[in-house]
């Protein structure tokens, strides 16, 4: 589930929830939507899958 993996995410990475959606999908709500409920389609479950996946590249490259 995409929550979960991104609830890991903001843990592991310290950041807000806010900061996450406007950083993954330009949506600072992204995340309280989803632990509302809100079943995101394929395309933004790829697009933030991508952005996480990125941001732990780059952070391991420093």
């Amino acid at each position: 589930m995409l929550i979960r993996t991104i609830e890991k995410f903001l843990r592991e990475n310290r950041m807000s929830a806010t900061r996450f959606g406007r950083l993954a999908a330009n949506d600072p709500r992204l995340v309280l939507d989803l632990r509302m409920g809100r079943e995101p389609r394929a395309q933004m479950t790829s697009r933030v899958e991508h952005f996480m996946n990125k941001y732990r590249g780059s952070c391991h490259a420093q």
